[in-house]
């Protein structure tokens, strides 16, 4: 069966796409098939990652219907066993789907023959991004130390939080549950899903379990990008237990990734990180957060940048 990831989070420039090229390409080590799909519609970057230039066939063939099937849109990458779709050939307006053209990419998605697609997508909280990362098996949050990527992406958590209710939750009911939580608060503000819920709760229990079951099939994934030794070692970790403890879903922190200023590099001579720079701490953190994704218990031990090769 395949296994989708979906690399989301509330603030632009954390490293999304930077995070989603190069676990694809530690998943396409595994000897597995890998399909990167880049949904930062209207600002995609993934080929750029990639060093791929003039693709011939996209995301734009499978949405103007030039091409029935999405798998015509792959193109191989330099890696073995690592393939992309890209959107850089898409208009300009691709940013604002309509809703069946939405649910036409993701069925779509679900039906790659491939052992891993991850998906990279947009910054922010819009319903596009919002449905594509719950159209996932497994969501990846990445952030970086500020509090405000932090803080970002507590809101993104939220966000999706209240997408899934609206799934769940028929539209009249969930129109009714945010207008008791709003009778209810004292400014008529609603500050987090997890109150719709909790009123639910109180009204129907029934169907607050009902709820809470779904809510419950969501995982989180979080993953520190652009770590630092001056911040706190194991500030993934508390992250992953606070949202353990006020969310009703499985959330995991996933490994810090640690800052390399060549990764800057990496970018502009449009190469990939890992195939360029193998042996550094920070493609070990790769390495390693690509084995928690899968579940592979394996961990390759830290290197030191004094002695790495490059």
């Amino acid at each position: 069966m395949t296994q989708i990831f979906a690399v989301g989070g509330g603030k632009g420039g954390s490293g999304k796409s930077f995070i989603s090229a190069n676990l694809g390409v530690m998943l396409a080590k595994q000897r597995k098939k890998v399909v990167l799909v880049d949904l930062n519609l209207g600002a995609p970057n993934l080929h750029t990652m990639m060093g791929l230039n003039n693709l011939k066939t996209g995301l734009n063939n499978f949405l103007n219907k030039s091409v029935k099937n999405l798998s015509l849109t792959v193109v191989p990458t330099t890696i073995p066993n690592l393939y992309i779709i890209s959107s850089v050939g898409c208009s300009l307006e691709v940013g604002n789907l309509f809703y069946s053209q939405k649910l036409k990419i993701i069925r779509a998605i679900w039906k790659l023959p491939a052992d891993y697609v991850v998906l990279d997508l947009g910054a922010g909280t819009t319903y596009n991004t919002l449905d594509f990362f719950l159209a996932s098996h497994q969501g990846l949050s990445v952030f970086t130390p500020e509090p405000t990527s932090i803080q970002n992406t507590v809101q993104f958590i939220k966000a999706v939080y209240l997408r899934k209710l609206k799934h769940i939750l028929k539209r009249h009911a969930f129109s009714t549950a945010i207008k008791e939580v709003e009778d209810e608060a004292d400014n008529g503000v609603v500050r987090s899903p997890l109150d719709i819920v909790d009123s639910v709760m109180r009204s129907d229990p029934a169907r607050a379990k009902l709820l809470q079951k779904e809510l419950r099939k969501l995982k989180f994934k979080l993953i520190l990008n652009q770590y630092r030794k001056h911040i706190d070692e194991t500030l993934g970790n508390k992250i992953e237990k606070v949202c353990n403890r006020h969310f009703y879903s499985q959330f995991q922190f996933l490994g810090n990734i640690a800052y390399n200023e060549r990764v800057h590099e990496s970018i502009i001579a449009r190469k990939i990180f890992f195939a360029k720079y193998p042996y550094t701490p920070t493609s070990t953190d790769l390495k390693n957060v690509a084995n928690n994704m899968t579940g592979r218990n394996v961990q390759t031990p830290a290197l030191k940048e004094t002695n790495a090769k490059i």
